[in-house]
């Protein structure tokens, strides 16, 4: 069951601004990085269904930070059907990312009056998902669609709250395109971990790259 509201939320991925998006198949790697995530500011972190038994680290990461890590909101990503859904959900997922909107996912997690952030690559799409109770999109891919896109959805749409995955670097220029484009937040995946620090077990290069994303946001922000 989920242990955050969809307020709490929302609210946490717009001062934080960034979501670490990650999927390893070690458990105890998987722990090290929601840990490195943390320390550096991080307060929601999305946890992908990309591999075998995803649901079961999803479901021990949960655990972890229910003991470890207070205010660690864990969400899961690369939904893309209600039963894999509601699985997460049974498993604490507080709030639910897909790469495209299906509408039964939507009521599922609405059911729940759980987050579901529906990948959307176009003014219709982001405008269906609204329209089924979305109340922050996804939008991806963003290497493709590009800051642009989103300023130019903003702006008859200025009502939508628009989470930016796929293309975004921890660095100043890419994060300040995105916010100053009009980005609630961003999901952040391979380039806040860089597979030789995964594999040389650098937390704290991974804590440090969070850190300093989270910094650069709030200055934008200022």
């Amino acid at each position: 069951m989920a242990k955050y509201d969809k307020q709490q939320v929302i609210g946490t991925l717009e001062e934080t601004g960034i979501v670490p998006v990650f999927f390893n198949g070690s458990v105890e790697t998987s722990k090290n990085v929601l840990k490195a995530c943390y320390e550096g500011g991080v307060r929601a972190f999305e946890f992908t269904n990309r591999g075998d038994f995803a649901h079961e680290i999803f479901g021990e990461l949960v655990k972890y930070a229910s003991e470890n890590l207070p205010g660690m909101i864990l969400g899961a990503g690369s939904v893309v059907d209600p039963g894999t859904a509601s699985l997460f959900l049974q498993l604490g997922a507080n709030f639910i990312v897909g790469p495209l909107f299906n509408v039964e996912v939507a009521k599922v997690c609405n059911r729940r009056q759980v987050l579901y952030c529906p990948g959307c690559a176009s003014p219709t799409e982001i405008g269906n998902a609204q329209e089924a109770g979305c109340e922050v999109c996804k939008v991806f891919p963003g290497e493709v669609l590009g800051p642009s896109f989103v300023k130019s959805v903003k702006a008859p749409m200025p009502w939508s709250r628009l989470m930016i995955t796929g293309g975004v670097k921890p660095e100043k220029d890419n994060l300040s395109a995105w916010f100053k484009a009009g980005a609630s937040c961003v999901g952040m995946g391979s380039n806040l971990f860089p597979k030789d620090a995964i594999e040389s077990e650098d937390w704290g290069r991974i804590t440090s790259l969070c850190s300093q994303s989270i910094d650069i946001v709030k200055q934008i922000k200022k």
